[in-house]
C-alpha cells in the first residue's frame, strides 16, 4: 500500500479547559506544529496509554496593584489521543485513530465508533474501522456493522476486515451482501488472476477485504454466495478467491478449488493446492501431481502441490514424488518438500533414497531425511541412530531431539537423557521440551530441571521452567516463583514468561502472587501476558490499566526528524550467499519498527547471521543470531500494525506473541492475508526478489549496507 506523506498540520481544540484565576484573562494555547503532535502520538502509543496524566494547574498570579495588568493564563495542554481524534486536520485524526487502536484499551471503542459514524473524511472513517479491529474489543461490532453501509466502499471494506479480526460470526451475512455489491461495482472479473496491485479501486478493495473477513469467520455459505456460481464454479480466478476458499475449511469448496488448481494463475493454483491438501481431497491427486511435475515453470505452486500430496496421504502420489526426489536436476527446495511428503506418505519404497540423504551437505536436507526415515519406518530410524555420529550442525541435533518424542517412549527417554549433556544452548531446550512431553522420564529429571533453572543461557532456563510446568514436581511452584524474581535482570523476556506460564499450571494459589508482581515487569510483553493469565485465574482482577504505561527504552526521542518528518525512506541492501536484495523501509507506517531495524543494520547486527527459517512459498526469516528462532537484541518493541497488506516481497516483524518484536524479521514469498492486521509490516523488497526466492535455510547474510538519505553505511 502506498505510504502517505507527512504534512504540517494546524492545531485545533486540543487544549484542556482551565478555570482562569481571579484578575486574569484566559488565552488559547498557541498553535502546535504537526511534528510536535506526531511525537506525542508516537510516545503515547509506544507507552500503550491514551493520554498523559492531567497537567499541573497554572501558578497563582502575582499580586499587583492593577488587576487589569495581570498577563493572561495559557490553558495547559496535555497529550491526549482522544482529544486528537477531534483535531481540525483530517490527517491528524486519522493518525490518532490508528494510535488508539494500537493502544488497545476499551475506552477507545466509543470515540472510535463516533469517528467511524460521523467524520466527514472517508479515509479517517476507514482508519477508525481498522483501528477498532486491531483494538480487539467485541463492543466494536455494532458500529462496524453499521459501517458496512457507509457511503465509501473503502470504509465498508475496512469495517468488514475489522469484523473478521474480531471474529464476529453474526456479521457474515451483511459482509457477504457488501462484498457482492462491491464485486458488481468493481468489475473484478477483468483483473489478472495474479494481480497484486495496491491500492485497487475502492470497490475492488472492499470486495477483497470482504472475502478475507468471511475467511476469518469460517463462513463458507456466505463466502460461496459471493464467489461461487450456480454450477459450483468460481465466478472469477483472481487469487483472493482461491485464497479465501483455501482457508475457509469447508469440503464443499473442493470443486471450485480443483478448477482453480487446473486453470488459475500461479497464485491461485498455489492457494488452491493448499486448500485441497488441508481438505485431504483424494480426487485432486492427479492434478496436484501434474502441478508438482511442472516445478520448472511454476516452482512456488509446485511446492504447495507437493506439500498437499503429503497431507492427503494417497499412495498414488508416491511414485511421482520419488521421481522428483531422485532427479538430480530438481531444485533443492522441491527435493526437500518431496522428502517431507514421502515421509508423510510412509512410502517404504523411498527409504533407500532417503537414507542416502542423511549425508547430504545441506543441514536442512539431513534433518528432513531423518524425519522422513522416522515417519516411514521407526525401526530403521532407531537402527540408524545407533550408528549415527552427532550431526555437526546444532539445528539438526535440535531437530533430532524433537523427532525422538515421536518414537517408542522407552527408547526416546534413554536417548534424550543422554542428550541432556549437550553443551550447545541451541540444542538443549529442544531436548528438555521433548523429555517433558514424554509419558515416562528419567527419575532424576525433576532435579535436572531445577538445576537448569540456573543455567547461563536464558532460553535453556525458559525450557527448564516449561519442563517444571509439565512435570509439576512438588517443589516446583516455589522454585519457579524464586526463579522469576532472580531473572529480573534478563534482557530477554522468555525465561520470566515461561516461569509465569508454568506457575499457572500449579493453580491460582501458587500463581497469583507472582503474576501480580509481574504486572510491573521490566518488559511490556511479560506484563501483557501476565495480565491475561491473571484475568484467567481471577476474572474480577483489573489488569488493563495496572500494566500501563508500558516501559519504553531510555532516552527515546520521539520528536526526532527521522520519526516525525523523514525526508526519505531508508533502503537496506543485504548481500547473501545467493546474491543481493534491497528493502525499502516503511517509515511512515511503522516508524519505530523501521528505526529499530535500521539501527541494528547499521550496527552490523545482521551481518554474518544465518537465515534460520525458510518455508517455501511462505516466508524467509532472519535476524536471529542464536539460530534457533529464540534470539533477540535483548529487548522487545511494540507492534505497529498498519494498513499495508502482506503481498509478495513484504517485510514483516516476526513475533512470539503481541508486542514481542525485536530483531527477527521475514519476507513473504507470496501474499499471506492471514497475517494482515496481526504482524507489523515495515518494508518491502524493491530489488532482488529472485534472490529471496533462491535463499535456503542456513544461507548466510555476508554484508549489509544502509542508506538513510545522508550516508551509506557498510557492515
Amino acid at each position: 500500500m502506498t505510504g502517505r506523506g507527512i504534512l504540517a498540520l494546524s492545531w485545533c481544540a486540543v487544549a484542556m479547559a482551565a478555570t482562569p484565576a481571579v484578575a486574569q484573562t484566559s488565552a488559547a494555547a498557541p498553535p502546535l506544529p504537526f511534528e510536535q503532535k506526531l511525537a506525542w502520538v508516537l510516545r503515547l502509543e509506544d507507552q500503550r496509554v491514551l493520554r498523559d496524566p492531567a497537567p499541573a494547574p497554572p501558578p497563582p498570579p502575582a499580586v499587583t496593584g492593577d488587576r487589569k495588568a495581570a498577563p493572561p493564563v495559557v490553558a495547559p495542554v496535555a497529550p491526549d489521543l482522544l482529544q486528537l481524534l477531534q483535531d481540525g486536520e483530517a490527517r491528524m485524526r486519522r493518525r490518532a485513530a490508528l494510535a488508539v487502536g494500537r493502544v488497545g484499551l476499551p475506552e477507545g471503542v466509543a470515540p472510535l465508533g463516533k469517528l467511524l459514524a460521523s467524520d466527514p473524511d472517508g479515509e479517517v472513517r476507514a482508519m477508525a474501522a481498522f483501528a477498532l479491529g486491531i483494538l480487539g474489543d467485541r463492543a466494536a461490532a455494532a458500529p462496524l456493522r453499521a459501517a458496512l453501509a457507509d457511503a465509501s466502499a473503502l470504509v465498508q471494506g475496512r469495517a468488514a476486515e475489522a469484523l473478521g479480526l474480531l471474529g464476529d460470526a453474526g456479521s457474515a451475512a451483511p459482509i457477504a451482501a457488501m462484498a457482492r455489491a462491491a464485486y458488481v461495482q468493481s468489475n473484478a472479473i477483468t483483473l489478472n488472476p495474479d494481480d497484486q496491485s495496491t491500492p485497487l479501486s475502492p470497490s475492488a478493495e472492499a470486495f477483497r477485504l470482504g472475502l478475507f473477513a468471511l475467511t476469518r469467520l469460517k463462513a463458507y455459505d456466505a463466502l460461496a454466495s459471493v464467489v461461487i456460481d450456480a454450477e459450483g464454479e468460481p465466478r472469477l480466478r483472481w487469487w483472493p478467491v482461491a485464497y479465501a476458499l483455501s482457508r475457509v475449511g469447508d469440503p464443499r469448496a473442493a470443486p471450485a478449488l480443483l478448477t482453480l488448481a487446473r486453470a488459475g494463475g500461479s497464485l491461485s493454483r498455489g492457494f488452491a493446492a493448499r486448500g485441497l491438501g488441508s481438505l485431504k481431497d483424494q480426487g485432486s491427486v492427479g492434478t496436484l501431481l501434474l502441478m508438482a511435475q511442472g516445478w520448472q515453470d511454476d516452482p512456488r505452486s509446485a511446492v504447495s502441490a507437493i506439500r498437499a500430496l503429503g497431507q492427503i496421504g494417497s499412495a498414488d502420489a508416491a511414485s511421482g514424488l520419488r521421481t522428483l526426489l531422485q532427479a538430480r536436476t530438481v531444485s533443492p527446495t522441491v527435493r526437500l518438500e518431496a522428502v517431507g511428503a514421502l515421509g508423510a506418505l510412509k512410502d517404504r519404497e523411498s527409504i533407500d533414497t532417503v537414507l542416502e540423504l542423511l549425508n547430504d551437505p545441506w543441514p536442512a536436507m539431513r534433518a528432513a531425511a531423518l524425519r522422513a526415515v522416522r515417519d516411514i519406518d521407526p525401526e530403521t530410524f532407531i537402527v540408524v541412530l545407533s550408528g549415527l555420529e552427532p550431526d555437526p550442525h546444532p539445528g539438526v541435533r535440535a531437530a533430532l531431539a524433537t523427532m525422538l518424542a515421536g518414537i517408542d517412549p522407552e527408547i526416546a527417554q534413554a536417548r534424550l537423557a543422554a542428550m541432556l549433556a549437550e553443551p550447545d544452548p541451541v540444542v538443549l531446550p529442544a531436548v528438555i521440551d521433548a523429555l517433558a512431553g514424554l509419558p515416562i522420564r528419567p527419575p532424576d529429571f525433576p532435579a535436572t530441571l531445577a538445576r537448569l533453572l540456573t543455567h547461563g543461557d536464558v532460553i535453556v532456563r525458559a525450557a527448564a521452567a516449561r519442563g517444571i510446568g509439565a512435570v509439576k514436581p512438588e517443589s516446583g511452584a516455589a522454585a519457579l516463583a524464586q526463579a522469576y524474581r532472580a531473572w529480573q535482570s534478563d534482557g530477554l523476556y522468555q525465561a520470566r514468561l515461561a516461569a509465569l506460564e508454568a506457575l499457572v499450571t500449579y493453580g491460582a494459589a501458587a500463581a497469583v502472587p507472582t503474576l501480580g508482581a509481574a504486572l510491573a515487569d521490566p518488559d511490556w510483553a511479560v506484563r501483557l501476558k501476565a495480565g491475561a493469565m491473571l484475568r484467567g485465574l481471577d476474572s474480577t482482577r483489573e489488569t488493563a490499566h495496572a500494566i500501563r504505561p508500558a516501559p519504553v527504552r531510555a532516552g527515546e526521542d520521539y520528536g526526532r526528524t527521522a520519526l516525525v518528518a523523514p525526508a526519505v525512506s531508508p533502503h537496506v541492501f543485504f548481500e547473501t550467499d545467493r546474491g543481493t536484495f534491497e528493502i525499502e523501509l516503511a517509515v511512515l507506517d511503522a516508524p519505530l519498527t523501521s528505526a529499530n531495524f535500521l539501527a541494528l543494520a547499521k550496527q552490523g547486527y545482521f551481518s554474518g547471521v544465518a537465515i534460520h527459517r525458510v518455508v517455501a512459498n511462505f516466508v524467509v526469516q532472519d535476524g536471529d543470531r542464536r539460530g534457533d528462532g529464540e534470539g533477540s537484541p535483548g529487548y522487545s518493541i511494540r507492534d505497529e500494525l498498519n494498513l499495508r497488506p502482506y503481498l509478495r516481497g513484504t517485510v514483516g516483524m516476526a513475533l512470539d506473541g503481541a508486542d514481542t518484536g525485536g530483531s527477527q524479521w521475514f519476507i513473504t514469498h507470496s501474499p499471506q492475508p492471514h497475517l494482515d492486521g496481526k504482524y507489523t509490516v515495515f518494508g518491502h523488497v524493491v530489488a532482488g526478489m529472485d534472490v529471496v526466492d533462491r535463499l535456503q535455510q542456513w544461507d548466510v547474510i555476508r554484508r549489509v549496507r544502509t542508506w538513510d538519505g545522508v550516508e551509506l553505511v557498510t557492515r
